[in-house]
């Protein structure tokens, strides 16, 4: 077998191929060793890879050795992880943007990437207030101690106090760079990068040495939310990256909490639009650590049920949701059935009483 992930690194370097592009290469093709040996004529069964795209694939191809690549990040000790490996973040392959290649440092627990110890995401301005302050070191305390992982983004203020009160609490956290993994942004938090590695992981999508660009942290903010169970919003000004982490929850099924805030305050406003578009009412620690408690759990080991007998096209869909829970792009995916075809075999799946609804369109098997 070849080395699958030096293709993954070299896939991940092709001009204008991003994750969402390359998931559909990926599944088109079984593997991206496949992939890159294919014929170019190949690629056109693909959706949305055109003649201009051909052209780039052909040129990177020529371009990279994936072999080196490989090398060349293994002989500088970057630790990363690739979607066919068993150590990636599961909820992140949910998502149609899942990273290529997600380095990381620091201390893994599995019990996270397996989805069976729930992490949360908290998001906000960098130019916080007393009050977004206060209330991003309690939430951020309170879920560390009702054992959550907390998720941020190592930012200026609501990420570094929710990172720091985490730790302060002996629980675990995430830091999620727009640059990276070993360029700290902002320089400021070198200190708070080296306790986060101590308590949790550093993790980028971003190869070793990139630095910050503006153009770097939205991509960056679906890391977040697609990691998080939830993702919570302390205070967001209208035209805030937190409210693009908290579109991209939305798109990935995520539950959104935003703190209420003052109409006096900038910051508030975005928190303010996001209760008036749906998002939950933060009304204090014991209110959120109920309703989180009400997001169904990712057993860590389950049982699973005697398979029932089944005409095919049931059985296909039913062997694809787990006894945890299991999204709809999941099951599509794992079956490569149509969706209407997964939804009508759901609806009679439930019917017989062999799976369970569960909240943002997930199953479960009964």
């Amino acid at each position: 077998m070849q080395n699958e992930q030096a293709y993954w690194l070299a896939w991940s370097r092709l001009s204008g191929i991003g994750p969402t592009l390359l998931k559909r290469i990926w599944q088109h093709f079984g593997s991206l060793s496949d992939a890159w040996q294919a014929p170019l004529t190949a690629f056109y069964e693909v959706e949305k890879i055109g003649p201009k795209m051909v052209m780039a694939i052909q040129a990177g191809r020529d371009r990279l050795d994936p072999e080196q690549i490989w090398q060349e990040v293994i002989a500088k000790d970057f630790k990363f992880w690739t979607p066919i490996d068993p150590e990636y973040p599961r909820l992140l392959l949910e998502i149609p943007s899942p990273p290529p290649v997600l380095y990381y440092e620091g201390s893994v627990d599995l019990a996270e990437n397996q989805g069976e110890r729930p992490m949360v995401g908290i998001v906000g301005t960098r130019n916080i207030t007393d009050y977004g302050r206060r209330w991003a070191r309690r939430l951020s305390r309170t879920l560390a101690q009702h054992g959550f992982t907390v998720v941020s983004g190592m930012a200026a203020g609501v990420d570094t106090e929710a990172h720091t009160a985490c730790i302060e609490a002996g629980g675990r956290t995430l830091a999620v760079l727009g640059t990276g993994i070993d360029v700290v942004y902002p320089r400021r938090n070198l200190q708070l990068c080296d306790r986060i590695q101590s308590h949790g992981l550093i993790l980028s999508d971003y190869p070793p040495g990139t630095q910050p660009e503006a153009k770097n942290f939205p991509p960056r903010n679906r890391i977040i939310a697609g990691l998080s169970r939830a993702v919570l919003i302390i205070e967001a000004a209208s035209r805030s990256g937190a409210l693009i982490t908290a579109r991209y929850a939305n798109e990935f099924n995520r539950d959104v909490y935003a703190l209420p805030g003052s109409l006096d305050h900038p910051q508030s406003l975005g928190c303010l639009e996001l209760i008036d578009r749906g998002a939950q009412l933060i009304l204090g620690e014991t209110q959120l650590i109920k309703l989180l408690g009400e997001i169904p759990q990712l057993d860590a080991v389950a049982t699973p049920p005697p398979k029932p007998q089944l005409p095919p096209h049931l059985a296909t869909v039913w062997d694809a949701i787990a006894t945890e829970s299991t999204s709809l792009d999941v099951i599509v995916q794992t079956t490569g059935l149509p969706t209407a075809e997964v939804s009508a075999a759901i609806l009679q799946l439930e019917m017989q009483d062999l799976i369970e609804t569960l909240p943002g369109m997930r199953y479960r098997k009964q």
